[in-house]
């Protein structure tokens, strides 16, 4: 595994373990995110900053889950950019009920820390865990 891989991979463990502190420290100054358009919690859409992306994407993810991106497969571009597929397990706390949803994260790392990243993944099954149960 690559040094830049190496860095993403120390991500992907501090969401497994809800570690928002540490995952500030993998981000780049200038850290760049686009995740999935129509992700709950107004998680989707483009955010700049380590701070925002944690307060408007993974904080109001875990506020609403109990969940985390387990990865699968990993490439890395000629030109650096690390793709990761995986899937996303948890559960929606509202309502208890699991969910399972692939992704598809594109990755980039700047000086030793992640500067952007694209998120691909399947939000209809987020939603099926937080939607009220059909009478």
């Amino acid at each position: 595994m690559s040094t830049t891989s190496a860095v993403v991979q120390r991500f992907y463990a501090a969401a497994q373990a809800a570690d928002g502190a540490a995952i500030l420290t993998l981000l780049h100054p200038d850290f760049r995110a686009r995740t999935a358009p129509g992700m709950p919690c107004g998680a989707g859409g483009a955010f700049h900053g380590p701070k925002e992306a944690l307060a408007h994407v993974w904080g109001a993810v875990f506020a609403d889950y109990d969940t985390a991106p387990y990865d699968e497969t990993w490439h890395e571009t000629t030109e650096g950019i690390i793709v990761v597929t995986g899937h996303y397990r948890g559960t929606a706390r509202a309502t208890g009920r699991a969910h399972e949803a692939e992704f598809v994260h594109l990755w980039q790392v700047t000086d030793g820390r992640i500067s952007w990243l694209h998120q691909y993944t399947d939000t209809a099954r987020w939603h099926q865990a937080l939607a009220p149960e059909a009478a």
